[in-house]
């Protein structure tokens, strides 16, 4: 799908040079199973407002971002700021509460999926929670995320010999787009969704908001006063970030973003 037809098309608003899917969860998961049946590849990808303002700075993030074949709104405040601008999208599609629905169609459609990401530690305990709450899920395979360029290709051919039908990756930006960029197209896994810190939180090692701070759009406030050392300074910056890019919106649209060239 081309970046100008996704522009124009009525399932898409166009917000801050990108063009957003204006699709709710079940929507999506019903595309998800379409991808499955057809065994077409479909690549999703989500935006909250810590992207939206590095996206600016990083063309690889932004590639990524154009690259995807449904785009979604993971941050409450990206569904705000379509209200504002006039191009509602009709919910917050979370890239977490997505995961869970998409594990719950594996398991009742004997799907099986990949695990990429997160430490040996957290995966293994992520492998034991699935594998109590979701007794018929079938997993293909898991790799923990901390491999080295090099070993890169060798992942992606565990990953296509696998036969996954869904590909989780809990890894870390611009790790998931350089590898997706890479290896993506040879993968041969219909349905493939970055999942940043959800293995983490189904690990149990991370606690989650609760859905009053969630719906109140302060899950980056929870996150906070959990670790305040460490995320003060990145949420100053993007937040703030992220209002002076929705004020420009405001006045002057941002035209549609295009992918930057890249070497061979």
């Amino acid at each position: 799908m081309t970046d100008l037809v996704r522009a124009t098309s009525a399932s898409t608003r166009l917000l801050f040079g990108l063009p957003l899917d204006a699709a709710t969860r079940a929507d999506v998961v019903a595309e998800c199973s379409n991808a499955l049946s057809e065994r077409r590849r479909l690549l999703i990808g989500v935006l909250n407002a810590a992207k939206v303002v590095n996206l600016r700075r990083d063309p690889l993030l932004r590639d990524s971002l154009l690259d995807c074949d449904l785009l979604l709104a993971d941050g409450q405040s990206v569904v705000w700021a379509s209200h504002l601008l006039g191009s509602p999208l009709p919910e917050r599609v979370a890239g977490i509460d997505l995961f869970v629905a998409l594990l719950e169609l594996a398991e009742q459609q004997s799907y099986s999926v990949y695990l990429l990401g997160a430490r040996r530690e957290v995966l293994d305990r992520l492998l034991g929670n699935l594998e109590e709450r979701y007794p018929n899920l079938r997993i293909a395979g898991a790799r923990d995320g901390y491999f080295s360029d090099d070993e890169a290709a060798d992942v992606a051919r565990e990953i296509r010999d696998s036969g996954a039908d869904m590909l989780f990756l809990g890894m870390v930006s611009p790790k998931k787009e350089i590898f997706l960029a890479s290896h993506g197209s040879t993968l041969g896994v219909p349905v493939l969704h970055g999942v940043g810190g959800s293995f983490d939180v189904l690990a149990g090692i991370t606690r989650r908001a609760p859905e009053r701070w969630q719906r109140l759009g302060l899950e980056w406030a929870y996150r906070l006063l959990q670790e305040p050392r460490r995320m003060w300074r990145r949420y100053l910056r993007t937040n703030t970030g992220f209002l002076l890019l929705l004020l420009r919106e405001l006045i002057r649209p941002a035209a549609p973003l295009q992918r930057a060239v890249r070497s061979s």
